[in-house]
């Protein structure tokens, strides 16, 4: 049986639909990341995942616990870290995971929150307020919060925004430690290299699902060509290309241009009059899943 395993859900909040007949698979011990632009109805539907929100439409288990019938099991038996920070910033590290463990009702309630702060790296900090707590300590208090009931799923909430890269990738370390004993993992997130650590990929859209798989078969799928361009003054010829037919983007990357298109031959006819410029050096490139992203996303029509 799958984690997770739901068909149509749908919510509206008045007249907006903001998750539009939404359909998702997740098996046991995949990590699957969750993206789109804000607005998109990812937190929206984790949340109905998780039992905090009820669909208005559609059905599906979570954990093997039906979504619209069996919220509160569901809440108890998944790890839900949320966007912001939710713990009390007066009180220490120790205290918060007491203070989870007790709504849990986990016993022996001490065990469980030192083995945490063990596993977590925690215990040399666990007498810390949490409110004086670097951004990336806080967030390995939430993950710390998440997992002490030893939940089989777990649904992050773009957990490592604002959060440095040394500490992303320790977060992402112990996400695939977890993985490897068994847990699984729903994340959202905005950063292409967290997506590429992920096992498959789901973008979504103004609430629909545009597209899925792993990372190589979406990019694969998107259909995109990407030139890319050296030399010479890119800046200019940035502003040449940049609204010709058959050109979907153009943007520098460092010291290059990615000229970037979804049709091959419209591409070539657009690019033509520019290849021939001794100042510039024309190659084909890997079209990366930035550039998918952003095509998803409206490419060059969206502000």
């Amino acid at each position: 049986m799958s984690v997770i395993a739901v068909e149509g859900l749908t919510k509206r909040f008045g007249t907006r639909t903001v998750v539009d007949n939404v359909s998702l698979t997740v098996e046991d011990g995949e990590i699957v990341g969750f993206l789109g632009p804000n607005g998109s109805g990812k937190t929206t539907t984790i949340r109905m995942l998780c039992g905090l929100l009820t669909p208005d439409a559609g059905s599906g288990t979570c954990l093997g616990y039906d979504v619209r019938q069996q919220s509160w099991k569901i809440k108890q038996a998944v790890g839900y870290m949320t966007q912001r920070f939710s713990f009390y910033e007066d009180l220490t590290i120790a205290e918060n995971l007491d203070f989870v463990a007790r709504l849990y009702e986990l016993r022996p309630r001490q065990e469980h929150v030192q083995r945490t702060l063990d596993d977590l790296g925690l215990t040399h900090r666990k007498d810390q307020l949490a409110g004086t707590l670097s951004g990336g300590w806080k967030q390995r208090l939430a993950l710390a919060a998440c997992v002490m009931h030893h939940p089989r799923l777990l649904l992050l909430d773009e957990p490592t925004a604002g959060v440095d890269p040394k500490a992303r990738r320790e977060f992402w370390d112990q996400v695939h430690t977890l993985a490897g004993k068994g847990v699984t993992v729903l994340v959202s997130t905005h950063y292409m290299d967290e997506a590429e650590r992920c096992h498959r990929i789901v973008y979504i859209s103004a609430g629909k699902v545009i597209a899925r798989g792993t990372v190589d078969e979406v990019v694969a799928n998107s259909g995109l060509v990407t030139y890319v361009v050296r030399g010479g003054d890119l800046h200019a010829l940035q502003a040449k290309l940049d609204g010709l037919a058959g050109i979907e983007q153009v943007a520098p990357f460092g010291t290059t241009l990615h000229v970037v298109g979804a049709d091959i031959d419209k591409l070539e006819a657009a690019i033509e009059p520019y290849r021939h410029d001794p100042a510039h050096t024309w190659s084909r490139g890997e079209t990366s899943l930035e550039d998918v992203f952003i095509q998803l996303m409206g490419g060059k029509d969206r502000p």
